[in-house]
């Protein structure tokens, strides 16, 4: 029976065995210094020589861009880690039905443990990583470097010690050092994004250029979306110009890719959000009485002042269960248009064909868009029906097809899809609108600068048209704001979008020790908030405070119905393997090592800890519901029903097996010493073979 590898994948030697596809005579083999056996390697001379058209005899020129560290932080990237993940259901909010998942941890180690399981599942990334103040980062990553090491490897100080550049900065250390901290992460998330993923990292001055040259060497340059300026508000204490805006550079997986969906971006324009937020209002108070809605609708639009922007669409005074709507024009645009029959529902005769043509290419596109209820007819036969433009596009069906989205008017020109527009690059909120907002919620100035969360579920909104339940990620959660930027777009548009926050679970009492003025204040304020929950004094427990409160906030706020109102989520913490060392290295086993090896798990690791290491290992969903059962007096897990059974107790019998396998599971997992005897364990393949040969089995 295989065992389960128990640590994330090694991505250099994947990469490696894929360039010895191409070119085998690249790639040969050493000795790994750690566990002395055989590994691949690439001969790099080799490889630019069977790269080049000419003789390749040493380094050339060319436009990269370059740091010292860099090497080192790729090496980091790619380097598998022996750790895993462990379940708190108590820290969670309903563990059991939520498909959120916050993860604490050092979000290098999160993001490699989620490749398996999220490889290419996340449309959206949003970070809002720490800016370069010059100081030193709470995330030490093994390959930062001293002063006089980042000179040496600068060419700034010769073999021998001496400075070979006159009055040389510091500055650009700290720039090494932060280029080095976020490369590997956005390396390893790059992986996690779907092929039509975007990220969007908001960023300041200090590293905003460099970080565009490090988004098109990890994205490519072909991949850059655009670059937002967020305007936040002057600063009239600035002595030369006030720098009050902060950008947010957007890169896609793949453009091209968007492109071929036809992905198109928009938002709604000012007062489609007051007119959708009345119709909800008014659908609670006359359920599905269309007629009833369309009355108070039309005395709500005659009411508003000639200012209000939701004036302009008073158009839009229909209603169905889709929304408001308008008539449009059911033509051929440009005439010339197909000609066949549509029978009226009432006369049962064809209805009048409008000179240019019916607008859909076949009678059964027609019927299609009848039967989503999109045309509307006529009190008879004499005049062509008209299609419905609804205020907001309606779902997919559940086939997968779309409504008619095109809106043209009536000289026969495009217009923007219903009432929306495509979104500048440049908007204004000020920045103190969310610490306010922050500080009611938390009942307390707990975070300092917090992203603004309605902003963020706008833009949220505006990049998934497509993806209604899209997987978003943001692994420097900080104040959580976009946990709460998921619940927010959610209520307002009928999404039902998930989230994984990660957060490094930084000590507040250190916090509290290096900072001064308003900064030392909030960490008290955070430190407060926490002994009065008593929660421990670390920023990834305020976060998860402020995610419990918004889960709330959002929930009693008017929602859109279609929201599932999934606010609870997972809480899971990066920590050591649950397995002994002697697990990786059983060929390293010595005689005094004998009783040791008796049981490979740690002692103080519970079943559920044991089940999401295989989980992750395995690439399982890690917010698939599970649930416990006792059979044959052993407790047995399933998840999602058979998309993985474990057990993990000992004493293992054969008739327990059969059980199992009796429920044909995908995948089935026992300890490696479980079972009662030898016998038994040789025979569990066999077992499955004969009742369940689909399923795979492991040991760990």
């Amino acid at each position: 029976m295989d065992k389960l590898k128990m640590h994330s994948p090694d991505l250099s030697q994947e990469n490696i065995a894929k360039i010895q596809e191409l070119f085998p005579g690249c790639v040969t083999e050493v000795r790994d210094e750690v566990t002395g056996k055989p590994r691949l390697a690439v001969d790099f001379d080799q490889l630019r020589q069977e790269l080049s058209d000419s003789v390749v005899e040493g380094p050339q020129e060319r436009y990269r861009l370059d740091w010292p560290g860099k090497r080192e932080s790729l090496v980091t990237a790619n380097t598998p880690i022996v750790s895993t993940l462990r379940p708190y259901i108590d820290e969670s909010v309903d563990f059991d039905a939520t498909k959120n998942l916050f993860i604490e941890g050092d979000n290098l180690e999160a993001l490699k443990l989620l490749q398996e399981t999220y490889l290419g599942e996340v449309k959206l990334i949003y970070i809002d990583p720490p800016y370069n103040t010059g100081k030193d980062f709470i995330y030490k990553d093994d390959f930062s470097t001293s002063v006089r090491e980042f000179e040496e490897q600068s060419g700034a100080r010769s073999d021998s010690g001496g400075r070979l550049v006159a009055n040389f900065e510091s500055r650009g250390r700290y720039h090494s050092d932060w280029m080095s901290m976020i490369y590997p992460r956005l390396t390893v998330a790059k992986r996690l994004l779907k092929d039509d993923g975007i990220i969007m990292v908001s960023i300041d001055d200090s590293e905003q250029s460099a970080l565009r040259k490090l988004m098109d060497q990890v994205f490519g340059e072909k991949n850059f979306v655009a670059q937002l300026v967020w305007e936040k508000g002057r600063k009239n204490d600035a002595k030369f110009f006030s720098v009050g805006h902060e950008y947010i550079i957007i890169y896609a997986k793949n453009v091209a890719h968007l492109r071929e969906k036809k992905e198109v971006w928009r938002e709604e324009k000012p007062g489609a959000r007051e007119i959708w937020e009345e119709f909800l209002r008014l659908r609670g108070i006359h359920g599905e009485d269309y007629k009833a809605i369309e009355a108070d609708l039309s005395q709500w639009y005659s009411d508003l002042p000639k200012s209000h922007p939701a004036k302009k669409w008073a158009r839009y005074k229909r209603v169905d269960k889709h929304g408001p709507w308008r008539d449009r024009d059911i033509s051929w645009p440009g005439g010339d248009g197909p000609r066949y029959d549509v029978i009226h529902p009432d006369t049962g005769l064809p209805c009048e064909v409008p000179e240019a043509g019916w607008r859909y290419s076949s009678p059964e596109e027609m019927q299609r868009q009848i039967k989503l209820g999109l045309v509307e007819f006529r009190e008879d036969h004499t005049q062509p029906p008209f299609r419905k433009a609804h205020i907001r596009p309606i779902p997919e069906e559940a086939d997968g097809s779309q409504a008619d989205s095109n809106d043209i008017d009536d000289e026969g020109n495009d217009e923007t899809e219903f009432a929306t527009q495509v979104r500048g690059s440049y908007f204004y909120k000020q920045s103190q609108v969310s610490v306010k907002y922050l500080r009611k919620l938390m009942g307390a100035k707990v975070f300092t600068n917090p992203k603004d969360h309605e902003e963020l579920a706008k833009l949220i909104e505006y990049t998934t048209p497509n993806d209604r339940s899209a997987l978003i990620l943001d692994f420097f959660a900080g104040s959580a704001s976009t946990a709460e930027a998921v619940f927010k777009a959610n209520a307002t548009y009928g999404t039902n979008h998930r989230f994984i926050m990660v957060q490094l679970p930084e000590d507040l009492k250190e916090a509290e020790a290096t900072t001064t003025g308003t900064a030392k204040k909030t960490v008290q304020a955070a430190m407060k908030l926490m002994k009065k929950n008593e929660r421990p004094l670390v920023l990834s427990e305020v976060s998860k405070e402020r995610v419990r409160k918004a889960g709330k906030t959002a929930a009693a706020d008017v929602c859109d119905p279609g929201w599932q109102k999934d606010i609870g989520f997972r809480v899971l913490k990066v920590d050591s393997s649950n397995m002994k060392d002697i697990y990786y290295r059983p060929d390293e086993l010595s005689q005094g090592d004998l009783l040791e090896a008796v049981d490979n798990v740690k002692p103080d690791r519970t079943p559920e800890d044991l089940l999401f290491q295989v989980l992750v290992d395995w690439g399982v969903d890690l917010t698939l519901p599970i649930r416990r059962e006792t059979l044959h007096d052993k407790t047995v897990f399933f998840v999602d029903d058979n998309a993985l059974v474990a057990c993990f107790d000992s004493g293992v019998t054969e008739n327990l097996v059969k059980e199992l396998a009796k429920h044909e599971p995908l995948r089935v997992v026992f300890r490696d010493n479980g079972f009662v005897s030898d016998a038994v364990k040789i025979n569990v393949e066999q077992i499955f073979r004969q009742l369940s040969p689909s399923t795979e089995v492991r040991s760990l």
